[in-house]
């Protein structure tokens, strides 16, 4: 057991690590991205004056170094700065000089967890669809019904994720007003109403991180039915589902763990085009409009919330594989 935690310790540290150096990334790409939040605010007509006041009051006016060593360490603390957009600019040229900024945290906070019950609606679809379509096809491996599953999901998944989106409205909320196009969330809304909202955003996600699961489930059980105790449990009679669910499947949980913790990843990060075409409000949807008017503590703040959860649930995957080998378990 020494072991195993020793290579979790050692998986950890470098998730950390990894984290820094994205952080790095993220600050330089940020602050590469074309035009100025000062100048955008006050239009091409600001005096000179009045847009160093701005870029000053900011911080913008600071060296690059100066500024990811100050934001890093506020965000170790759970401070993610002050959005710029929801400022009160009208203190930065007054006369008494006070400012009324508004907490990027408190921003993206509401935000964070409509992503995150997007995310879970998902995964409570997508994680069983996938996982017993992949013993199905295991099962019943080079038939019709695995062929049609095996074209189904890589059609998906080759789409772009808008293009599945439109289709989804146009037959689910345009020819057939079964759901709402749009997924107008908001605070105070019953369960029922929020999931009707969220249904057609997650079937999205749903047919984009299906073909991933249920090709690694099939591909890591078809593996394990030429072993030599699978060929004793279907010697002794036991059926062939039974054999798949009680005897293969328990076997093949490392690389199965390991590709649904990665799509979860997906469906945290990778939710941006779905909510900005179903205008749902999440962080993806924040991230896209923080963009355009280049309010850069929010698109940092969301950066490093994505790059984080991907590094976490791809610790998790690791962890939990190692978990699940007993090779690692007893290495005696």
């Amino acid at each position: 057991m020494n072991s195993v935690l020793k290579i979790i310790l050692q998986r950890l540290a470098l998730g950390v690590l990894t984290l820094f150096i994205v952080s790095v990334v993220i600050f330089t790409a940020v602050n590469m991205l074309p035009g100025d939040f000062a100048q955008a605010i006050l239009g091409q007509g600001a005096t000179p004056e009045a847009v160093n006041a701005i870029r000053r009051d900011l911080g913008l006016d600071q060296p690059p170094v100066v500024r990811y060593f100050q934001w890093l360490g506020d965000a170790v603390q759970g401070d993610l700065g002050n959005s710029f957009a929801q400022a009160n600019f009208a203190s930065f040229v007054g006369a008494d000089g006070s400012s009324n900024m508004a907490s990027v945290a408190n921003q993206i906070a509401p935000r964070f967890w409509n992503t995150m019950f997007l995310a879970g609606v998902t995964a409570v679809i997508a994680v069983p669809f996938a996982v017993i379509l992949g013993i199905l096809a295991a099962l019943y491996r080079n038939s019709a019904f695995d062929k049609f599953a095996n074209i189904f999901t890589l059609s998906s998944i080759s789409s772009p994720e808008f293009f599945l989106a439109y289709i989804l409205i146009l037959f689910l909320a345009v020819l057939n007003p079964l759901l709402p196009s749009l997924s107008n969330i908001f605070e105070g809304m019953s369960l029922g109403e929020r999931l009707e909202k969220t249904l057609l955003p997650a079937l999205t996600l749903t047919l984009v991180v299906t073909a991933h699961m249920m090709r690694m489930t099939r591909a890591a059980i078809i593996n394990l039915l030429a072993s030599p105790y699978i060929e004793m449990a279907r010697l002794k009679g036991i059926s062939p589902l039974r054999v798949i669910v009680k005897h293969a499947l328990p076997n093949a949980l490392a690389p199965i763990i390991n590709v649904i913790a990665l799509n979860l990843a997906y469906l945290i990060t990778g939710v941006v085009v779905v909510e900005v075409v179903f205008v749902y409000p999440g962080i993806g949807q924040l991230f896209v409009d923080s963009v355009k008017i280049r309010d850069i503590p929010v698109v940092q703040a969301c950066c490093l919330i994505f790059a984080g959860a991907y590094i976490l649930l791809n610790l998790t995957a690791d962890i939990m594989s190692i978990i699940s080998n007993p090779r690692l378990r007893h290495p005696k």
